[in-house]
């Protein structure tokens, strides 16, 4: 599978950017606590995601896999204490939690074809 075609992870990257071009706007305090936290746990879906594409072994890619699910779960916390602390408004959370609830379904049913022949 070539990476640029991997569906979860163009959706991912794409958060990505989009959550990293909203932190980027915040005041310092805000990006040094919540911002760095939030742009880390986004891109580490896809970063994830990818190193386990590049692994050999059904097993790592399937670990990758649960890793990046970890880092889906993580930013849902972080897109909802910035939602709480009025960094994000009510309109841009949904937006985020819509998609980031979208990757997590097709992670998951990715997930569950790891390794099954």
């Amino acid at each position: 599978m070539l990476l640029e075609d991997f569906q979860i992870y163009n959706l991912s990257m794409s958060i990505g950017e989009d959550v990293y071009s909203l932190v980027s706007k915040w005041n310092y305090f805000d990006k040094d606590t919540i911002g760095k936290q939030l742009v880390r746990s986004t891109d580490s879906i896809a970063a994830n995601l990818s190193e386990g594409l590049g692994r050999y072994h059904y097993k790592e890619r399937k670990n990758f896999s649960y890793y990046s699910r970890g880092s889906l779960f993580e930013t849902i916390t972080w897109i909802t204490k910035a939602n709480n602390r009025k960094l994000i408004d009510d309109e841009v959370f949904h937006d985020l939690k819509l998609r980031l609830d979208t990757i997590s379904v097709k992670l998951n049913n990715y997930i569950r074809t790891i390794g099954s022949k």
